[in-house]
């Protein structure tokens, strides 16, 4: 479709690459299938007691049902990231979304564990690579100064997601039974799949690999693609460091309902409405801290990585001290709130960062990398880890060591920021080449930078 009012002086003036009215139609729909996607993973949580009773699992069992999609995520991430940015991010992420909906209505009819399993395992399938390629066409569409701050809505979308999964799985297993919960969000995502296809894509930027090394199969060209998707080792610090503080958000999250049911005695519906409000902070936290990572980092754009160095070793004090400190059951969960105010500020800034040095044509994969990392590294951990130290010291003895990494990543978002200038500086440079290589060799006959998909 002819699309050449998307590049009218108003637009471009601005920073928009399409209309603003189409641009933030994209952001809500892009938002919608994150809170979606997050829905899909996080009902689980809720049904933990009920499953546990039914079926008479162990807290290791239970946090498999988290961690395999976290791991199915981090294995797919970067293939569905390189075959986006090949064909297309709009019908992408329409099969995505489509398949992981599916996935989620066949929970309903498990009959054991093993069966569960599988079924979310493909519910991982469906979701793989929407964070990476979904943040890529926020950061096509929107100015620049607004990509943190987006960013952060846009990974706030997951703690939104994540709070209605814990609050409706648990009145509604309440209600009609734990099967249930999962066909009253599964069905919703499907229409929304369908919504996406009026989404904008933009235009494929012509990559050129990095210089071949001796022959030319498989392992070589994967290699000249690593070597092209960023110069410099701040992509690997960010992921290193955003894979740990994940640990501590997945956990918090995978068991803050069953701590609430067992430690303070309350029951399961209720206990997933007081988790249910620790991971809305954690949506409010991702935007605010966005917001202010765009604000500090105007004159020194790796102030926004110092800001995240101070705020994960500030979040780890916080949990430490509500795990292990003698208070009372209300004083508890305020710093618990606090604390998940303050967890989920990588998530946009960090992002952000990420594509700022990547090659521009390779932002999709650039983000599935990172999503790599903290899917494998962080994400997948902290259920399972969570549920092996609780089956050995107790849950409680969990929530209080596991947020102790957010010292470690804090040290390495610190180092990060010192190395982020000048890979920045590099991939701002390929941009402007290829987008005099895109002007040079484009025929008139499809001109415009971007097509609906």
């Amino acid at each position: 479709m002819n699309t050449s009012d998307m590049s009218s002086g108003d637009t471009a003036q601005a920073g928009y690459s399409v209309s603003r009215t189409r641009a933030w139609f994209s952001f809500a729909m892009i938002f919608l299938l994150m809170m979606s996607d997050y829905i899909d993973r996080q009902i689980i949580v809720s049904l933990f007691p009920h499953l546990k009773e039914e079926w008479n699992l162990s807290d290791k069992q239970l946090g498999g049902l988290v961690s395999v999609i976290s791991i199915v995520v981090a294995i797919g991430s970067i293939p569905v990231a390189l075959l986006a940015d090949k064909f297309g991010r709009v019908k992408s992420i329409f099969l995505m979304s489509s398949i992981w909906s599916v996935a989620t209505i066949s929970c309903m009819f498990a009959k054991s564990y093993t069966q569960l399993f599988a079924a979310r395992a493909v519910v991982g399938l469906g979701e793989t690579g929407y964070g990476s390629v979904g943040a890529a066409l926020i950061a096509a569409l929107f100015p620049k100064r607004l990509h943190a701050t987006l960013l952060g809505a846009f990974f706030a979308a997951s703690s939104v997601g994540a709070v209605l999964g814990v609050v409706l799985g648990g009145v509604i297993a309440e209600h009609w039974g734990w099967r249930a919960a999962f066909g009253a969000v599964g069905f919703p995502g499907l229409l929304m799949a369908l919504m996406f296809l009026l989404v904008p894509d933009y235009k494929n930027v012509i990559v050129k690999l990095a210089p071949a090394m001796g022959g030319e199969g498989g392992k070589t060209k994967i290699l000249r693609m690593i070597r092209t998707l960023s110069k410099g080792p701040t992509m690997v610090l960010l992921c290193i460091a955003g894979s740990l503080q994940m640990i501590v958000v997945s956990t918090l999250w995978a068991w803050m309902p069953s701590y609430f049911n067992r430690f303070h005695s309350m029951p399961p519906a209720q206990a997933a409405k007081y988790a249910a409000v620790l991971v809305l902070c954690g949506a409010l936290g991702a935007v605010f801290w966005g917001w202010v990572a765009d604000r500090v980092s105007r004159r020194d754009s790796s102030n926004k990585l110092r800001l995240l160095s101070a705020i994960t070793a500030l979040n780890a004090a916080l949990f430490i001290f509500a795990f292990t400190a003698t208070l009372s059951q209300s004083t508890q969960y305020v710093f618990i709130l606090f604390g998940g105010f303050l967890m989920t500020c990588t998530v946009g800034v960090a992002l952000s960062a990420i594509l700022d040095v990547t090659h521009p044509g390779l932002r999709s994969t650039g983000g599935a990398v990172h999503a790599f990392a903290l899917n494998l590294f962080g994400l997948a951990v902290g259920p399972f880890l969570g549920g092996v130290i609780s089956d050995h010291w107790g849950l409680n003895t969990a929530l209080a060591v596991i947020p102790a990494v957010g010292f470690i990543a804090s040290v390495v978002y610190f180092w990060s920021s010192k190395t982020y200038p000048a890979d920045a500086a590099t991939a701002a440079d390929i941009a402007k080449e290829s987008a005099k290589d895109n002007a040079a060799t484009e025929s008139p006959a499809r001109t415009g930078t971007l097509a609906r998909a």
